[in-house]
């Protein structure tokens, strides 16, 4: 199956495209070259996501400025709320 360019790619798209080159690489079963490729199209895709999640984040704020609210806060998880220091 061809991939789909990155810009083409809903974020949805590119996390899912993402977990699964994740799964494939820890599995260790591709060879160097594949794993590269792999490696290489993973940051790539990272990049593009957290691009459109800083794109998102803009216009929420936006949004939010021309309606009279508050400004967003950074979030911040608590040790209690999530001992393992992992995104639920």
């Amino acid at each position: 199956m061809a991939k789909k360019k990155l810009e083409n790619l809903s974020f949805e798209e590119s996390l899912v495209e993402l977990d699964t080159i994740v799964q494939n690489l820890e599995q260790g079963e591709l060879s160097l070259e594949e794993s590269m490729a792999l490696f290489e199209r993973g940051l790539n895709l990272s990049q593009v996501s957290q691009t459109k999640l800083q794109a998102a984040e803009q216009k929420v704020k936006i949004l939010l400025e021309k309606n009279g609210e508050q400004t967003l806060s950074d979030f911040n998880l608590s040790k209690d709320d999530n001992a393992s220091g992992e995104l639920l």
